[in-house]
This record gives C-alpha cells, sequence and structure tokens, in this order.
C-alpha cells in the first residue's frame, strides 16, 4: 500500500510539474526568437523570462528530448501554457509577414528587413550586392533596387540573407511575366528600365489615377529625344552627393539643375542608371500601361492640390509653371 501511495504520488507531481500552467507573463501571448545553431542553453536563456518554473520546464525538456533537438525561429507562447505545451510551441517555427514599398536606397530596404528576420542589414546588403549573383541575374549595384517588387510576403523569422535574396529573385522572375514583358517591349524598355521610370513616375506623384498621365509625359520626352527634366532625380542626386538622405527638399533652386549626378536628369539625356525609390506596382503599371496624349511638360497644380496641370507647348507649361511659383513663394517655402 505504501508502495502504492508513493508511485501514486509520484505520478501525480510528475503530471503536475508536466501539466499545469508555467507561464509568467500578464499579455494573452508572447512571441520569442531561437536563433539559428542556438543549444539548449541558449533557448532555455530566451525562454526563462517567460517560464514561471524553470526547473520543471527543463525536466519536461529533457523527457521530449528538446534539449537535444533545438530548433530556430519564431515561436508563440500563450498565457496558461503548461510545459508540455511550451516545448510543443517551440517546435512549431511561425512565419513572419513582410510587408514593404517606397524605400529610397538599398541601405535602407536592407534596414527593414533585417529588422524583421534574424539575417541582419550588413549580410543582407552583402547578399544584395554579391558581385557574382549580380552578373548571373543581369542586375548592377545601381539597379538591382528594382529586383524588390513591393507586396506581402511570408519568411521564416531564421531566414539568411542568402535565402531571402533568392525569394526575392524568383518572385521578381515571376512579377516579369511574358505579359508584362511584351509591354515594357512596346515602349522599347526593359524591364530594369521600366521600374528606373516607374521610381521617377512613383516620386512625382502619389494620386495613382494620375500615374498613367506622368508616364506618358516621360515616355513622350524618351520618344522625341528630350531630357526628361525630372525634379525628383535632381532631389536623390543632391541627397546622394551629400550623402544625407533625410534631408527634406521641398523646392528645387536654379544651383541644384547643376548638381553634376548621372541622376541629374536636367543635365543628362534619358534614364538614370537605377531606381530613385523602389516603386510600387501601381507606378510600374502606369509605364506599362500610359495614358496616350501629346504632353510634354507638367506642373504641380495649385488649385487641385496633389495633382498635376499638363502642357503640350513650352509657352503653355510656362503659364502654369508661374502659378506654381508665385504660390510657392507665398508660402514662404525656401527650401
Amino acid at each position: 500500500m505504501l508502495l502504492v501511495l508513493a508511485l501514486s504520488v509520484y505520478g501525480y507531481m510528475l503530471y503536475r510539474k508536466i501539466f499545469s500552467a508555467n507561464t509568467n507573463f500578464s499579455e494573452k501571448e508572447v512571441y520569442v526568437y531561437i536563433p539559428t545553431d542556438a543549444n539548449y542553453e541558449t533557448a532555455e536563456k530566451i525562454v526563462a523570462p517567460y517560464v514561471e518554473n524553470l526547473d520543471n520546464f527543463r525536466m519536461v525538456a529533457e523527457k521530449k528530448s528538446y534539449i537535444t533537438n533545438v530548433k530556430p525561429g519564431k515561436f508563440l507562447l500563450k498565457k496558461g501554457m503548461n510545459n508540455n505545451d511550451i516545448i510543443n510551441s517551440l517546435r512549431i517555427s511561425l512565419p513572419v509577414k513582410l510587408a514593404f514599398n517606397n524605400q529610397e536606397r538599398l541601405e535602407d530596404f536592407a534596414g527593414r528587413i533585417g529588422s524583421q528576420i534574424e539575417a541582419d542589414s550588413t549580410s543582407l546588403m552583402k547578399a544584395f550586392t554579391d558581385k557574382a549573383f549580380l552578373d548571373e541575374n543581369g542586375f548592377t549595384e545601381e539597379n538591382v533596387l528594382s529586383m524588390f517588387i513591393p507586396n506581402s510576403y511570408e519568411f521564416f523569422w531564421n531566414t539568411s540573407a542568402e535565402k531571402f535574396r533568392d525569394r526575392m529573385a524568383k518572385e521578381y522572375r515571376a512579377f516579369w511575366n511574358d505579359e508584362r514583358k511584351a509591354k515594357a517591349e512596346a515602349q522599347n524598355l526593359t524591364p530594369l528600365e521600366v521600374s528606373t521610370l516607374a521610381s521617377i513616375v512613383h516620386k512625382e506623384t502619389v494620386k495613382t489615377d494620375e500615374r498613367p498621365r506622368v508616364a506618358g509625359v516621360y515616355l513622350n520626352r524618351l520618344k522625341s529625344g528630350i531630357k526628361l527634366e525630372a525634379d525628383p532625380t535632381v532631389i536623390y542626386a543632391v541627397k546622394k552627393e551629400a550623402n544625407d538622405f533625410n534631408r527634406v527638399i521641398k523646392r528645387v533652386l536654379y544651383k541644384d539643375l547643376e548638381t553634376v549626378s548621372p541622376y541629374n536628369t536636367y543635365r543628362n539625356f534619358g534614364l538614370p542608371p537605377g531606381p530613385i525609390a523602389m516603386p510600387d506596382v501601381s507606378a510600374i503599371d502606369a509605364v506599362l500601361n500610359p495614358e496616350k496624349h501629346n504632353y510634354i511638360y507638367f506642373c504641380a497644380s495649385v488649385t487641385n492640390f496633389g495633382y498635376h496641370e499638363f502642357a503640350v507647348t513650352p509657352a503653355q507649361h510656362e503659364v502654369n509653371r508661374q502659378k506654381y511659383v508665385a504660390w510657392v513663394n507665398k508660402q514662404g517655402i525656401k527650401r
């Protein structure tokens, strides 16, 4: 009887250690992140702040062979979980949902992604600018930003920089299907040139319904051999020369137009060597499906804010430009 009683007590205590609640946080749920190549000691340190009784957790981890089978990734812990549930949860890595758009530089993009997955911005930049990868996929350091198509994606948190890059290259190839390639060819542009022009269109107007018209203006200029003279390229050139992309420039000055840079389309014919920002899909589609018209010029509207006034002749454009200059002066915008 004493043996049966002892076994019963032992069984009850073991049951409690395994199946009693053992969390130590007030939130309904928390996420923990176990890095690649972590051993049990590392994993335990990460989980410890969220566990009430660490000795009981360790005992169950041993019995369930977690100590020798730690998995990296993002894991969900729910309030009130018992040790058995916690160990089971630490075996199911959850995906991370990434969404990105309108990154101005590759460095900015790497920083944004590096804050959401295990790979840091340094390793991501190294992967993005790897010469063998660029050569194999037809990119340069100046235009590789085109490879990243803004959208929502799912990755496991412990995705490496190289695997992230390779997935993005695969998504890029899928995006540029035969239909889009044919539309680009119809505009006498390559997919990379489309992305570069789309980045200018994206920066010129936030109004998606106006982007096909703006794209039409730039395409008319390209076909006519006229310089693009796009203010966003000048702003980019000024920021790049100063290595200060946090600078806010609301007004382009005449001296800015003289900035010596391959990105300054007031000085150079044709497109810049790469995008001046990450264009979203609406800007890319605007270039692929431009509005057909005879406009060569456009200027910000002072009556329909956010939109632009378009013109065919220099004289018409000068009227619109003077209205805008007068409005800017009245607002006291110097820079």
